[in-house]
């Protein structure tokens, strides 16, 4: 199993859209195939610094699910309120 950390920072202002939007991808998430959970976290510091925690079976999967059409559109529509690009980390036990 390996773990994905997605870090993101959302343009001021934007809270709301980008937690509406983020629901719509853990959506996603879900029916992708070797996903086996997340969970999505605000800095206690800097409400506007998103971090997402997913576990999947294997780098195949995730990188199957990071390369979709489905994840594609999904992101789309917060890519607009991102500052920055988001960070990915890929953990391996």
């Amino acid at each position: 199993m390996i773990k994905v950390i997605i870090e993101r920072h959302i343009a001021a202002g934007m809270e709301s859209t980008y937690d509406h939007a983020i629901k719509d991808t853990l959506r996603a998430m879900l029916e992708a195939q070797g996903y086996v959970s997340g969970a999505t976290y605000k800095d206690m510091k800097d409400g506007n610094h998103r971090v997402i925690i997913t576990n999947w079976q294997n780098q195949e999967a995730w990188s199957q699910w990071f390369k979709s059409q489905e994840r594609r559109n999904a992101i789309a529509s917060i890519q607009p309120i991102l500052e920055t690009e988001e960070k990915i980390t890929i953990l391996t036990a």
